[in-house]
């Protein structure tokens, strides 16, 4: 760490097992205040080409370790950040806006067992094999690690989805090059910190601080990295399957959503109203899993609408390190007025605002001014064509709607560009079962919302992205496959 005119903290990559002082660097900000919060490495083609060469040369003695010695160090991984976990926690909601509970509670411990998820699965693995006594052949199949992984992720949920990427690829006994988002970078340096007393070789992880335009794409167009998992927008994704395409690269995009809620007129209130409330404004609605398209069966509208605004209006908004605000800043200025411009759109099409923003104050503490605040808002009498229930806000904003029968909701609910997650409310267990099968989404949950396990496939449908994780398919993709056949 170096000191700066106001000690500010000034980030540094982690290439090789050293911390790297960059040329140049970029401002980040800490949401809740508006402030400069610490300044982080702008890398660029140079940075990216000795992290790629720290992780080539590690990839040999990484590569060549047992499973169960991979597996050792993930743990110990795990452990360091659990004993530091508040630390992490301060840092993230300092860095991302969410609230302390948020980082407490979901974001440090996932990132904490995504180590030891991984550490522990790759242990079960097995190979196929398979026999040809007729001509007296055996064919088997052997999975090695594919190389250097480069590792791309987004601002939302910084080390959370920073290590489910991470904790397979090195699990698998690849290295990597990972590029967190420049707006959320601390909890990634923080981590580096602890790599070496883990027992992590110098390359195996090297982490490259930096804009998506410069540092992503030097990593996306590096010819020795063969693999990309990236998460984050599609148009990004667009950009990283044309500039990888030349080099044939293996892809793992986890995009956008635009999720919907179907409830259904028998649905249990007591229990969808608060859980929908969390999947709408959880994270500020910062989550691709978010809910962002209500749809309710008009028997209940009306009742629905009026208890669901009610609690809406009780989401306490404000400083991310009050334990009692269940809502804390948005990621940056330009965000949130992009998320407020849907709302004017909304409005300018004639659907009605019925609570959060323009509509109700927002009272902030003193030192939360200039944070970068929005309420929860709830839009009703919204149009299916409006670009409010079509394209993907990532913020605190949810539309609610009416609908009349089951076959009609399937059709409006898949009537958007993506397919990531979905979730019905029904106390019917054959129309839960028939609604999830024709919903055109990678997930659906029926009753609950965000109960993940993390042995099943991950992932969405359309533009929602390209391929899934999970214990079995991060295996797959972080290894290649060879089959061999033996005569005998």
């Amino acid at each position: 760490m170096m000191a700066h005119s106001k000690t500010l903290l000034v980030l540094e990559n982690f290439i090789g097992g050293k911390f790297v002082p960059s040329s140049s660097y970029i401002d980040s900000y800490n949401p809740s205040t508006g402030d400069v919060c610490c300044r982080v490495p702008d890398s660029g083609k140079e940075e990216v080409e000795a992290a790629v060469k720290a992780a080539k040369d590690a990839f040999p003695i990484w590569s060549s370790k047992s499973p169960l010695e991979r597996s050792q160090i993930l743990n110990k991984l795990a452990d360091l950040i659990e004993r530091d976990l508040e630390a992490f926690a301060q840092a993230e909601s300092k860095d991302q806006g969410k609230t302390i509970t948020f980082a407490r509670t979901v974001d440090i411990p996932r990132a904490v067992y995504n180590f030891r998820f991984f550490a522990s699965s790759v242990l079960h693995h097995t190979s196929e094999c398979t026999e040809m006594a007729a001509v007296g052949c055996m064919h088997y199949t052997s999975r090695t690690p594919v190389g250097v992984a480069g590792l791309i992720s987004p601002w939302n949920l910084p080390l959370y989805l920073l290590t489910w990427k991470i904790a397979p690829a090195i699990a698998c006994g690849n290295t990597v090059v990972a590029k967190p988002s420049e707006m959320t970078s601390v909890t990634a340096w923080m981590m580096c910190k602890l790599l070496e007393k883990a027992g992590v070789p110098h390359g195996v992880v090297n982490v490259v601080f930096g804009t998506g335009a410069k540092a992503g794409e030097a990593l996306v167009c590096h010819p020795d990295v063969p693999l990309i998992s990236f998460t984050g927008s599609t148009l990004t994704a667009q950009r990283i399957t044309e500039k990888s395409a030349p080099h044939c690269k293996r892809l793992s995009l986890e995009l956008g959503g635009k999720n919907p809620a179907i409830v259904f007129d028998d649905a249990d209130l007591a229990q969808c109203i608060p859980t929908t409330l969390r999947s709408s404004f959880a994270n500020q609605g910062e989550i691709c899993l978010c809910t962002s398209r209500i749809f309710v069966q008009r028997g209940i509208y009306s009742e629905f609408l009026k208890r669901f605004v009610a609690e809406a209006k009780k989401w306490k908004v404000g400083n991310p390190s009050d334990p009692t605000v269940d809502m804390g800043a948005l990621i940056s200025k330009e965000h949130l007025e992009k998320v407020r411009s849907y709302v004017k759109k909304a409005q300018a099409e004639g659907a009605r605002v019925l609570c959060g923003e323009g509509v109700d104050s927002l009272a902030l503490p003193a030192g939360n001014q200039k944070g970068y605040f929005m309420l929860p808002t709830v839009i009703a009498e919204v149009k299916d064509e409006s670009c409010c229930m079509q394209e993907e806000i990532f913020g605190p904003v949810t539309c609610v709607v009416a609908f009349d029968t089951e076959e009609e909701v399937i059709k409006r609910a898949n009537g958007v560009r993506y397919g990531l997650a979905a979730t019905v409310w029904s106390s019917n267990v054959g129309r839960v079962h028939r609604v999830a099968q024709k919903l055109q989404s990678g997930l659906v949950w029926t009753n609950c919302w965000l109960v993940r396990d993390l042995n099943l496939p991950f992932g969405g449908m359309k533009a929602s992205g390209v391929g899934r994780e999970g214990a079995k398919d991060s295996y797959e993709f972080f290894t290649e496959v060879k089959t061999i056949t033996i005569k005998h």
